[in-house]
């Protein structure tokens, strides 16, 4: 069985055993048993046991890294990389330094974007880039066990999830199989650009959708949430552009 796949039921199996022992079971899932000594519950530290010690950053500095990345990407000025020095290293656990929620559409490739290289980036993806159960879930796991210190909810122009939500809800258009459940979930965005009297519904409806869904990670308790308050998390918006390839900061 999947070592992730398993974790809720493994995470219940064992509420009964010592805390030091239930906590290595736990860290010990997709990689991240080697990171258990590296985190100190007062913060994070530099440390050489990690797999990739400069991931190891403080919210603010990874944001910027980030940033800094997509500016190289934006430019021309990705930086080569060679995908068998950090394999080997990579086998013994992982420590991205971002989590990434992501649309799914094909143009958008985060870790191109980014100009980042394996274990520096837990990318979620869906399109129309919300929070769902499995999502928050995966994103709990990239926080709270990998500890990364930031998320981007990336969402982009041209976006034909929110495209669809849009027809959905000014034109009662109706879309086949589970197509309709993803504009049903983006229909709190449509409907606050269309009260809001947006020039632009769907360009509205991208960004308050990348908003609303970082609101709805801040708030998420008990994990998320307590990590933003404690100042070891920062959640943050950002808007892909399609034609320049430029990340915006949408707040």
């Amino acid at each position: 069985m999947c070592k992730f796949c398993s974790f809720t039921f493994s995470h219940h199996v064992v509420p009964n055993q010592p805390a030091s022992k239930g906590r290595r079971s736990l860290l010990g899932l997709l990689g991240a048993m080697p990171l258990a000594a590296t985190f100190a519950s007062t913060g994070v530290q530099a440390s050489t046991d990690v797999p990739k010690p400069k991931n190891v950053l403080s919210p603010d500095a990874a944001l910027a890294r980030l940033m800094a990345g997509n500016e190289r990407y934006v430019n021309g000025k990705s930086l080569p990389i060679n995908f068998d020095k950090k394999r080997a290293v990579l086998t013994t656990g992982q420590n991205p330094y971002a989590c990434l929620l992501s649309c799914a559409d094909s143009r958008i490739g985060p870790e191109f974007c980014f100009d980042e290289g394996r274990g520096d980036l837990f990318v979620t993806r869906v399109a129309g880039n919300f929070v769902t159960p499995d999502i928050l879930a995966s994103l709990e796991y990239g926080t709270a066990v990998l500890q990364s210190p930031l998320i981007m909810v990336l969402g982009h122009t041209s976006c034909g999830a929110i495209g669809a939500a849009v027809q959905a809800y000014t034109e009662n258009a109706a879309f086949p199989g589970h197509i309709q459940s993803l504009t049903t979930a983006l229909a709190p965005a449509v409907r606050q650009a269309v009260n809001d009297k947006a020039t632009n519904v769907v360009q509205a409806s991208t960004r308050i959708n990348i908003l609303q869904n970082v609101r709805t990670l801040q708030e998420s308790n008990p994990l998320i949430s307590q990590r933003v308050k404690e100042g070891k998390l920062k959640i943050v918006g950002g808007l892909y552009h399609l034609d320049t390839g430029r990340v915006e900061l949408v707040s």
